[in-house]
């Protein structure tokens, strides 16, 4: 799932659980369908990922898509929170959307045997998501 700063979701990929994420980078970035600002040296576009995306392929695929890429290897965010308590990773914004979907049980627990009627409940679920998100839901 890509989101904004905000939490909002832009793109979603859906795939098993089997398979490693960083397969599905490019689907994931592909599945955006907001148009995207052209990204300046005033105004660059992050990509923050975790450990998990710390491989060649990724780093290629985000100057393809010209992102700025804020990468953990391996080992370095540990070091860097022992270094500055208080410090949060980029990508809770990530987590914590996950955390919104996690609210819907048909998502939570998948229950559609078909591929598209699944995709049209995460679609209805990061809807309203984003949705709540523009506070006209009180």
């Amino acid at each position: 799932m890509v989101t904004d700063a905000r939490g909002v979701p832009l793109g979603v990929a859906v795939e098993g659980a089997n398979r490693h994420d960083m397969k599905m980078a490019r689907e994931t970035l592909l599945a955006i369908m907001a148009d995207r600002p052209r990204p300046t040296r005033a105004k660059p576009q992050g990509l923050c990922l975790d450990k998990g995306y710390d491989y060649d392929e990724v780093r290629e695929l985000a100057n393809e898509f010209k992102f700025t890429l804020h990468l953990r290897t391996r080992g370095q965010e540990a070091q860097e929170i022992k270094r500055k308590a208080g410090r949060k990773a980029r990508r809770w914004v990530v987590e914590r959307t996950h955390s919104w979907l996690n609210r819907f049980r048909r998502i939570l627990v998948r229950w559609e045997k078909l591929l598209e009627t699944y995709l049209a409940m995460l679609h209805l679920a990061l809807g309203i998501i984003a949705w709540r998100a523009t506070g006209l839901l009180k």
